[in-house]
Formats: C-alpha cells, structure tokens, sequence
C-alpha cells in the first residue's frame, strides 16, 4: 500500500511545472476588468510587459505589475534564472469568491449587489 503511494508522490513530483509563477488571490476586481490588461501583456519579454502594466492607467494593470515584479523575484532568487531571459508564458485570472450584499429598495423590498473577487496569476519561461 505505502509504495504505491510513494509511486504515486514520485510520479506526480516528475510531472510538476518548474517555471517560476506567482499568484495574488482576492484581488477586489471582477476578473474580466483583470483580463482585459492581462491579455495586453501575454507572451512579451518581461521588461517590455513591466513597462506596459506601469504606464497603464487601469487599476487592474496596477494589481497586475504587483504580481509580474512577484514572479520576476520568484525566478530570480529561487529558480537562479537572469531577468533578461524571461517572458510571459502564461497570464490568467479566475473567478474569486463574491461577496453578497444588499441595497435597499421601495416597499420593504431590496436588491442583492455581487461584489466581484479575482485570483491572477502569471507564470513565466525562459527564452529558448
């Protein structure tokens, strides 16, 4: 039984992506907002993709930048790998739990506001 189980840990440990990434989760922005600046910067160099999310005027765009510079430090200082290598494999963001609450209407009625969560995350490669 256990060494089926230690097979399964070795298989599953080969199997594991080693690009660097970081994720930032519960970002208070619905995440087609999200999506919208992270389809800019899909599959460019990692300055040029810094360069456009700090010009950006979207507040997704300054969330973005946060978890870019995050992955940046997690390939650099974990991974060993130069900055100057690097580039956007992959950038998404998912749907975040949605905080409910209620707006008070006429007539003792009263209407639900769906506050929108996102969890972005951005994985990068090296060149090549």
């Amino acid at each position: 039984m256990a060494t089926r189980i230690r097979q399964k840990a070795e298989k599953l440990a080969q199997q594991k992506d080693n690009r660097p990434f970081a994720k930032a989760k519960y970002i208070r922005m619905s995440p087609s907002k999200v999506r919208i600046v992270l389809d800019v910067i899909r599959g460019k160099k990692v300055a040029e993709a810094v360069a456009i999310l700090e010009n950006m005027p979207d507040s997704a765009a300054r969330e973005s930048v946060k978890v870019l510079k995050s992955a940046i430090a997690n390939a650099e200082n974990n991974k060993g790998l130069n900055k100057d290598n690097l580039f956007v494999a992959e950038v998404y963001a998912t749907q975040g739990p949605m905080l409910k609450r209620i707006s008070q209407r006429a007539k003792g009625s009263a209407d639900r506001i769906l506050k929108k969560t996102s969890h972005i995350t951005i994985v990068l490669d090296e060149v090549k």
